[in-house]
């Protein structure tokens, strides 16, 4: 589907922080790609409605991509340690995606998570997710042992040292 012309350009996408009149763009961000593979568990009702408790007031970050005044894209920094972040939640709706959205939030988690004292970013994925495994690799994360994985549904584990 995508958007054309003009209006394609990245530059038109802004990076922005949690607010709480954007949740419930979180929530369908994510319940679209989560249903899209088949790959919705109890965990992610967990924490997308307990977003505030378990990942802002725990320490971590929200972030959304907003096109004009949609928000496009979404991404969440879940503070685990004092050193450590799991990137979690990184969703963009088909409409918009190719237009290196994922690359800006994962750019924006980066250097949030460094901001922040943090020495590394660990996340959780799913083999079916290949585009995101491959925006994941070029940020530079690579594939660690996968022992040790919280969700149901994901079968790999990737972590990037900063």
């Amino acid at each position: 589907m995508g958007i054309s012309g003009k209006e394609r350009s990245d530059k038109n996408i802004e990076i922005i922080d949690y607010e709480e009149r954007y949740h419930e763009e979180m929530k369908r961000l994510s319940y679209e790609w989560l249903e899209k593979y088949d790959l919705w568990e109890p965990e992610d009702d967990r924490i997308i409605d307990n977003a505030r408790e378990l990942i802002l007031g725990k320490g971590g970050f929200i972030f959304f991509a907003r096109f004009e005044d949609e928000i496009v894209g979404t991404v969440s920094l879940i503070k685990c340690d004092e050193t450590t972040f799991e990137l979690a939640k990184l969703a963009v709706t088909a409409k918009y995606q190719g237009l290196k959205i994922g690359s800006k939030l994962m750019g924006k988690c980066i250097s949030r998570a460094r901001e922040s004292g943090a020495d590394k970013l660990i996340l959780c994925t799913n083999h079916r997710l290949t585009s995101a495994i491959a925006l994941y690799g070029k940020s530079g994360f690579i594939e660690v042992d996968s022992g040790d994985i919280k969700y149901q549904e994901a079968d790999i584990k990737m972590e990037l040292m900063l």
